[in-house]
């Protein structure tokens, strides 16, 4: 099952997440009337962007963990009024709620319960890295989109948080580790092969420092040590991460993010 993530701590500690996706929302060319899946949605605060760029349209707030699909619905509920287009017996039971915003808990692992062809876009932030297959994540995602729909995406790429990877050997080595940073090129010609058109992949350097030492462990806890917390008790949670910590060079992340640009041919 998918990690059932404390939806109240990542809101609060998602800054640097929610800044790198406004820039991804930014990508998007829209008309107002699209039809969008937010493909890991969190707690919905780049849905929220999103949404705001559709006021004849509806977002599909998309994502595994039931906590974070249930924190997007009180986010965004003042703005899952019913839009004016016209239901379609067609699409799929997310998509003929009538509403602006349809909450969706599904594991983007496992094929999407969404009608073929039936979107405009994908975007997706902070998410792709967590899931191991690539190539098939692709595949259902071109699977779900019409002929010319867009895809914008951004996730951790080659060198994305290398100091915690690094300290995390030190600290229990041989521990595996559940990331998948893909490299611009292999993320190019797996979106190619799936079946998309004008593919642009790159990567940016992303630093981001923390105020203070307790700032940087919540952040550690909540959003990367997760996978080594949940194989120990949780008496040991708090000494784990300073461990981890007291191992970084500073009260800062080294981020790398993988970029993707592109269209369902």
């Amino acid at each position: 099952m998918p990690h059932d993530w404390d939806a109240a701590s990542y809101d609060r500690i998602s800054e640097p997440q929610t800044r790198w996706g406004g820039a991804v929302a930014s990508w998007l060319e829209l008309g107002g009337d699209e039809r969008v899946l937010d493909a890991g949605c969190g707690t919905g605060r780049v849905t929220e962007a999103v949404l705001a760029r559709l006021p004849h349209g509806r977002v599909i707030a998309l994502d595994g963990s039931a906590a974070m699909v249930a924190a997007a619905r009180s986010r965004l509920a003042g703005a899952g009024a019913p839009s004016e287009a016209p239901a379609d017996a067609n699409r799929g039971p997310a998509e003929r709620t009538g509403a602006r915003l349809a909450p969706l808990v599904a594991d983007l692992r496992d094929p999407l319960p969404l009608a073929p062809g039936s979107l405009d876009a994908v975007i997706s932030t902070a998410t792709f890295h967590w899931l191991p297959n690539h190539d098939a994540l692709f595949h259902r995602l071109a699977r779900i989109l019409r002929p010319g729909a867009q895809l914008v995406a951004q996730c951790g790429g080659p060198g994305n948080i290398a100091s915690v990877v690094a300290a995390l050997r030190r600290v229990t080595p041989g521990e595996g580790y559940p990331w998948t940073f893909a490299s611009p090129e292999d993320t190019k010609r797996r979106l190619e092969c799936a079946g998309f058109a004008g593919v642009e992949t790159w990567l940016t350097e992303e630093r981001t420092p923390f105020a203070s030492r307790a700032e940087l462990e919540s952040f550690l806890a909540t959003v990367i040590l997760w996978p080594q917390l949940e194989r120990r008790g949780r008496s040991e949670h708090a000494p784990f991460v300073a461990r981890v910590a007291d191992e970084l060079p500073g009260v800062e992340l080294d981020y790398v993010r993988l970029n993707m640009r592109a269209r369902r041919r």
